[in-house]
């Protein structure tokens, strides 16, 4: 079964919602193909703020609303078995973390895709690292089995930017304006972390390739997060 999903590694329900996909895939066999979504294209190369400081500008609210809303937010990706640190998260450019797993896909597939996000999600939400940073990128990368030429190349050029485009404008086409945004088998959706249960019955519907039907969860969009 092929599950093809928009994400972005700074997102927060992106996180959570794979987290809760990969669960309720447990007893189906699934192929995840990661397209790519950047919350904010003109991001920094080095975090400009704190998370609470950007979260409060970016919806209105005190500090202290802000920092309670990242605590509940970082409370619903603890109890999925992440150690979520949102709060002291650095927020940067995300795209050559995205063509790093454009490189990942044309060296080992989607297994190798997934190897990369999983470590890109948790480098920024766990460890808090800048995912702009091209030393924790090319460390990453390594790790995964990527050689540190092919990875210094596409690190010191545009190698693979176009991918990562067409993948947005992709997303635009289909009216995605949210991650994270799953498609199963090309017509189910899962629109956002939803939870467990509900994935789970998507993934049967889909199984039993009976009518369509959609769920809606938690998101964030260039426009912000949903709650």
């Amino acid at each position: 079964m092929k599950v093809t999903y928009w994400s972005d590694f700074v997102c927060p329900f992106c996180y959570i919602g794979v987290a809760r996909l990969k669960k309720a895939s447990k007893n189906f066999g699934i192929d995840l193909e990661l397209k790519a979504f950047q919350l904010d294209p003109t991001a920094a190369n080095h975090a400009t703020s704190t998370t609470v400081e950007r979260f409060a500008e970016k919806y209105g609210l005190s500090i202290d609303e802000a920092a309670h809303r990242i605590d509940l937010i970082s409370a619903m990706g603890k109890s999925e078995g992440i150690d979520f640190k949102y709060a002291t998260t650095l927020f940067t450019n995300t795209m050559d973390a995205h063509r790093l797993t454009k490189l990942g896909f044309a060296r080992g597939g989607n297994q190798l895709t997934e190897k990369l996000a999983e470590k890109f999600y948790h480098a920024y939400f766990t460890e808090n690292l800048e995912l702009a940073d091209h030393s924790v990128l090319k460390k990453i990368a390594e790790e995964c089995g990527l050689d540190s030429e092919s990875v210094d190349e596409v690190l010191a050029t545009n190698l693979y930017r176009d991918e990562v485009i067409l993948d947005e404008r992709e997303a635009m086409r289909y009216g995605i304006h949210a991650v994270p945004f799953f498609v199963v088998e090309g017509k189910y959706t899962i629109s956002g972390a939803d939870s467990v249960e509900n994935i789970s019955k998507i993934l049967r519907q889909a199984q039993s390739e009976s009518s369509a039907q959609s769920s809606n969860g938690f998101q964030c969009g260039e426009d912000g997060c949903n709650f």
